[in-house]
């Protein structure tokens, strides 16, 4: 047993250590408070745009409906849109080296790579993983709980167990902001580099872009917490960096549309409605995808120029006219499934199938701007069902006369 004065001198120390810790709760207590607040500002905003997005898919199917009751049917065929040409000649940003100085560097324990945007950082899990130094204070706690129990309990402090759960969780947290100031000081030098690079950036084509996320996201990889590190650097061109993520992102999730489209093949196994709900489903992410852009496009493309973000995808010139005029391959999907339902078997249902059929070529009619060729037969051929089905009816009823 250690004698009674070197007893009260680790007391005391470790009295010191946790009015420290706590001193240091309260500066991360500070910063939570700050995120959640960011936090719920980003919810509301996100419920904004839902509900706004909702009132104009109202408007649009009152005045879709009412367009269809007084019989528009405009025949205007849609021509395919030109696909923006990749231009790469003037291109002042090239790849750098895949292999990253950041990671050269760094030899502490690796995290995983930072989400594709800010947003998504969650402080919270990170700032409560488990370390080894916080296993080891745990054990030496433990080996002194028994021999300053009653101490502590006498002169009314905290209980053992609660002073050693507590100062854990506070050790574990300034481990997370040691990690935080060892990136800071590391990379101090590459971080500058990468803040050069992202200010000069200018690009022709969208996938320029693309790439350039790309290695960026790599380069920054190995950071503990990417956001709270570019913290400290005032120069980081935050709004840059985020609007190219936003732009490369939602160009890859608008080609991955396309392609999920362009692919589409309809199954003969399915019934009928499962057909036809597969297509209605892909139409229906399709009109959100493209609403969604357009609706933003003045106001992101405005910003996308003051960033010499290539913006021109966006446009009925570009990859929103090519996923417009892709659509007319579901139509045809739609109407041919309908088509050899009717042929083949027949239905008392016939008209509302008919109807269905009808309706879905007419929304994307309207969506498209029109119909090709092809489009165009495949309408005349359930088209023919109609006619074909009245003029038997008609000579059927003229015989039994």
């Amino acid at each position: 047993m250690l004698p009674n004065g070197e007893d009260d001198s680790d007391l005391m120390r470790l009295v010191k250590e946790l009015q420290a810790s706590l001193m240091k709760n309260d500066k991360l207590e500070k910063e939570n408070h700050e995120l959640r607040q960011e936090v719920a500002r980003l919810r509301t905003q996100v419920s904004n745009l839902k509900a706004h997005d909702n009132e104009r898919k109202s408007m649009l199917w009152k005045k879709l409906q009412s367009s269809y009751d007084g019989g528009n049917t405009d025949g205007s065929n849609l021509k395919a849109s030109e696909s923006l040409k990749s231009n790469t000649k003037g291109q002042e940003v090239r790849n750098p080296n895949p292999k990253p100085m950041v990671q050269a560097q760094s030899t502490a324990i690796k995290p995983p790579p930072p989400p594709p945007l800010p947003s998504k950082t969650t402080l919270g899990k990170r700032s409560v993983r488990r370390a080894p130094e916080v296993v080891e204070f745990y054990r030496a706690l433990t080996k002194r709980e028994s021999h300053m129990g009653n101490k502590i309990n006498q002169n009314g402090a905290m209980s053992p167990a609660f002073s050693k759960n507590m100062i854990g969780e506070i050790e574990n947290r300034s481990k997370y902001l040691s990690d935080i100031k060892s990136d800071t000081d590391r990379h101090r030098d590459h971080i500058h580099i990468l803040i050069s690079k992202v200010e000069a950036a200018t690009f022709t084509d969208i996938a320029e872009v693309e790439t350039f996320v790309k290695w960026i996201d790599e380069e920054l990889s190995s950071l503990v917490d990417e956001r709270a590190v570019l913290k400290h650097f005032p120069k980081w061109p935050e709004r840059k960096a985020d609007s190219l993520r936003e732009a490369a992102c939602n160009y890859k999730r608008l080609k991955s549309l396309e392609s999920d489209i362009l692919s589409f093949k309809d199954n003969p196994k399915d019934s009928l409605t499962q057909a036809l709900q597969r297509i209605q489903s892909l139409q229906d992410r399709l009109e959100e995808s493209v609403n969604n852009t357009e609706k933003m496009r003045d106001s992101t493309g405005k910003r996308y120029k003051d960033f010499q973000i290539p913006w021109e995808w966006m446009l009925d010139t570009g990859l929103i006219g090519q996923l417009k005029y892709s659509s007319l391959r579901l139509a045809q999907e739609y109407m041919k499934r309908i088509t050899n339902e009717l042929q083949s078997n027949g239905s008392a249902k016939e008209g509302i199938l008919m109807l269905q059929g009808v309706r879905f070529a007419y929304t994307i009619h309207q969506f498209a701007g029109g119909f090709d060729g092809e489009t165009l037969r495949v309408f005349n051929e359930l088209k023919k069902i109609t006619t074909t089905t009245t003029t038997t009816t008609t000579t059927t009823s003229e015989h039994r006369r």
